[in-house]
């Protein structure tokens, strides 16, 4: 008795799915207005600004002279120097103070937090100009019982530029590596004491390996920030990339050129640094399912 109930609930089903059928509808597209509204304000904002260029007192051909100049490549370089040493002096600093935060003597830990509050604190451009201004504090340096230096000798701009930035850098460093380092499962330090291993050892051969997929991704930012952090040298007289298109723009009065001049190297390197740390993110993150994903894609 129950088929004939399953047959006539059957024939009412396809019954509904035919008074139902989608190929009897007409597919209207969902009209998207605000999608064209924003690429026609994007096209006019881009329209403006070519005009705007265009008709402003520009004369490009000071800024295909300059571009090569023997000065200004003297500027990028220092530019490039200041940023790689600043930044791996922070970063060494960041991570030293980081394992500092995980000690369990009270005075390492307060000293480490003390040094975060204090450089986090502070603007950076004010800490180069005391570094600079070092000597009126601290006339002499000295190494009792070896040698002594004049402050004013020792502290150029830039010794004065590279303690500037990288300690700064050092403080927001440490922070960075702190929360990759929290990222990392309990049980890894757990298994790692398990096998006899130290603190120190375990955050080098276990810790630290598995904490750098989530700390490269905001230490390239951070090292992105330095290349542009490093035009604060220029206060300081320190003959970077800025300094330099200033040197220039001094003397001929061709300020918009020559800063058109800085703000193509910065592209140009920036660019570069851009490239660089996709790859050593999708290094340090194969074997996980998000650089599965990246690996796949190139």
């Amino acid at each position: 008795m129950l088929q004939p109930v399953e047959k006539e609930s059957a024939a009412v089903t396809n019954a509904e799915l035919e008074q139902y059928d989608l190929s009897k509808f007409e597919h209207v597209p969902r009209k998207k207005l605000g999608r064209y509204v924003a690429a026609a304000l994007i096209v006019a904002a881009l329209l403006w600004l070519a005009i705007a260029f265009a008709r402003g007192q520009i004369e490009w051909i000071y800024t295909a002279k300059y571009l090569f100049a023997p000065v200004i490549l003297q500027g990028l370089l220092n530019t490039i120097a200041l940023s790689v040493l600043a930044m791996l002096f922070g970063v060494t600093l960041g991570v030293s103070v980081a394992i500092m935060r995980f000690s369990s003597n009270p005075i390492i830990n307060w000293s480490a937090m003390g040094y975060i509050w204090l450089f986090r604190g502070l603007p950076t451009l004010l800490q180069l100009l005391l570094w600079y201004n070092l000597a009126l504090v601290f006339p002499t340096i000295w190494i009792p019982g070896v040698a002594e230096w004049r402050t004013v000798d020792v502290m150029t701009p830039f010794v004065a530029a590279l303690l500037g930035l990288g300690i700064n850098q050092g403080a927001y460093t440490s922070e960075v590596v702190r929360a990759g380092l929290l990222s990392v499962d309990h049980g890894q330090y757990e298994a790692a004491s398990a096998i006899g291993m130290t603190r120190l050892r375990a955050l080098r051969r276990i810790i630290l390996p598995q904490a750098m997929r989530f700390i490269i991704p905001p230490i390239g930012n951070e090292f992105i920030g330095m290349v542009k952090w490093t035009s604060l040298a220029s206060v300081i007289q320190y003959s970077e990339l800025v300094y330099a298109a200033e040197n220039i723009y001094y003397v001929n009065n061709r300020v918009i050129e020559l800063l058109f001049v800085a703000a193509f190297w910065y592209l140009v390197i920036v660019s570069v640094l851009t490239v660089a740390q996709g790859r050593i993110e999708r290094y340090y993150a194969r074997g996980s399912s998000r650089g599965f994903q990246a690996a796949a894609r190139r």
